[in-house]
């Protein structure tokens, strides 16, 4: 039986979301945020040095890392049906998609969150306004523009079709949906790019999205 350590409002929910498309049963290991911090809690380390969240069991193997988690289950579990068949232009396609989502996409995001909430610190009253100054600068000169290139860029790619990697609905999409879940939340994502928000509400809309929301719990990113 596969165990998701699943922390809430993370990239583990889209681990949920693959195996409930496989079908593959799985049993959900909770972890919640510290409320102040919001990092994960220690007892993760338990399971994985770093103390982050995906990580999966699946028998003997311990997974982190949402690319390689969602790799190994769709080339064992997805019998061709989620994953492209290795050595083909669509596979390679679809793994740089896999690659591209936290080494390209995330960072420029991760960036507005740390900057909008050193911003709203608490810190002495004459440290504010250099630290808002600070933040705003970055975010304006480096962060923002950062976010607009990666959106025009997914808004290109995604073009007249519905699926990244294909013709067809694959992990590409499913580990996409949590930078473009993030885009929408605090990066830019809006009516300005439809294709982008016809993709989110196509996901949205899929069975076993809904199914995963209901195991997974609440799941929202600010």
């Amino acid at each position: 039986m596969i165990t998701v350590h699943h922390l809430d409002n993370s990239r583990s929910q889209r681990i949920l979301w693959l195996l409930e498309e496989l079908g593959v049963p799985y049993e959900i290991k909770r972890y919640q945020r510290d409320p102040k911090t919001l990092l994960a809690p220690p007892e993760l380390r338990a399971v994985h040095p770093l103390g982050k969240s995906p990580v999966i069991s699946d028998g003997g193997l311990v997974l982190a890392e949402s690319g390689a988690i969602v790799e190994y289950l769709a080339d064992r579990y997805a019998a061709g049906t989620l994953i492209p068949a290795h050595g083909t232009p669509v596979r390679l396609r679809c793994n740089y998609w896999l690659h591209y989502a936290e080494g390209s996409a995330m960072p420029p995001l991760l960036l507005k969150l740390v900057f909008r909430r050193v911003a709203a610190a608490p810190m002495p009253f004459f440290a504010k306004p250099v630290a808002k100054g600070i933040a705003r600068k970055v975010q304006h000169g480096f962060v923002d523009p950062q976010l607009k290139l990666h959106l025009d860029y997914l808004e290109s790619e995604l073009g007249d079709g519905e699926w990244f990697a294909g013709t067809a609905f694959s992990v590409a999409d499913i580990q996409l949906s949590f930078p473009l879940e993030a885009f929408a939340a605090r990066g830019g994502l809006d009516a300005g790019y439809p294709r982008l928000s016809a993709f989110l509400q196509r996901i949205h809309a899929r069975p076993a999205y809904r199914r995963a929301l209901e195991r997974g719990g609440e799941y929202r990113l600010g």
